[in-house]
């Protein structure tokens, strides 16, 4: 009753979601199973349909009944009005233009969040940084970023989760973290946007050298040294770029990182077993109807770690073996033969 209290304090409750994916269903799912008054975007009509009919997304979250709570809309104008704070939770590749057409809705104090876990391909840029070069900066002093350990299912199910909400300001985090906090549903805030977004995107792309590892069946300790030494590539790039090494020792990254590369439910994980295994990209994507961030993310890591001149190996074969045709085997080879190295680095 405490928490809840606060959250109407804080005058947060009035939220719309935008994109009915399995994690965008779950987390609305959530925040109106706490009351709060919650209008989730869907782009598909079927699912639009199965939600206002069944309450159910059978597509994305299938056998899931969904709370009474939570209206599915279609349109941005219907979801965006009177809405006081407004999370996005769609692949980054079309964050940009999903925002874009947002932007005529949006009204001056509203609070924007994401739940998006990627790199722009064409700009290398997160996605605070798309926002901040699509809005006006009344909106980004406030903007946030929810990442962390989290499968879809396993949140919808009241499985203890816990992830890290980031925010310049941390005020604002804060009520956001009492806006999300359940029992089940634990959360930590922080300040590092950088930190939170780089870990968030590179996961995926070491997931899927994890999984192809896995696929070729060389065992534990691969995947281990590949958890580990897929760890020092994410603060690598995130020192770099300005993120606090600390938070990638967090939930947002080496939590993260291990629950994508050794969980089954990790879509990423899957197209790595699945490249392991010998399947092609085009016949992996082919049979998969959710976006599995890290092979679009492959490209933009490898252009980024040639732009801040960042060495970063494991993420490189991901990137040669996706786009390039390289044998995964042949991958792995040339990662143990590498120019020995001292361990920690400075």
């Amino acid at each position: 009753m405490e928490k809840a209290q606060l959250v109407t304090k804080y005058e947060l409750s009035k939220i719309a979601v935008i994109g009915a994916g399995s994690w965008g269903t779950t987390l609305a799912n959530l925040l109106a199973g706490k009351g709060h008054q919650v209008d989730l975007w869907v782009r598909e009509e079927e699912v639009f349909d199965q939600i206002k009919t069944n309450r159910v997304n059978q597509v994305f979250l299938p056998g899931m009944e969904l709370v009474p709570g939570l209206n599915p809309v279609l349109s941005y104008e219907e979801a965006l009005s009177d809405k006081e704070l407004v999370l996005l939770v769609v692949p980054s590749h079309v964050f940009r233009d999903v925002l874009t057409k947002m932007k005529p809705y949006l009204k001056p104090g509203m609070s924007l969040m994401a739940a998006t876990k990627g790199i722009e391909n064409k700009t290398l840029m997160i996605m605070s940084q798309v926002a901040e070069s699509v809005l006006s900066d009344d909106y980004m002093e406030r903007f946030g970023c929810l990442a962390g350990p989290s499968f879809a299912k396993e949140v919808y199910k009241k499985y203890p989760t816990a992830v890290t909400i980031a925010c310049h300001d941390l005020a604002h985090a804060e009520r956001l973290q009492e806006l999300f906090y359940t029992e089940y549903f634990r959360v930590y805030i922080s300040e590092d946007l950088t930190g939170v977004q780089i870990a968030g995107a590179l996961k995926n792309v070491i997931a899927i050298g994890a999984g192809a590892a896995d696929g070729l069946q060389m065992g534990h300790n691969a995947r281990a040294a590949l958890i580990t030494r897929g760890l020092a590539e994410i603060t690598r790039l995130g020192v770099a770029m300005g993120a606090n090494p600390l938070t990638l020792a967090g939930l947002a990254g080496i939590g993260d990182l291990v629950l994508t590369c050794t969980g089954d439910l990790s879509r990423n994980r899957t197209v790595g077993l699945k490249m392991g295994k010998g399947m092609s990209l085009e016949e992996i994507t082919g049979s998969m109807n959710m976006v599995a961030e890290g092979i679009k993310t492959a490209r933009s890591v490898y252009e980024l770690g040639k732009k801040m001149e960042v060495e970063l190996p494991i993420s490189n074969q991901v990137y040669h073996i996706l786009y390039n045709g390289k044998n995964p085997q042949e991958a792995v080879r040339e990662l143990m033969t590498r120019e020995l190295k001292v361990e920690l680095e400075h």
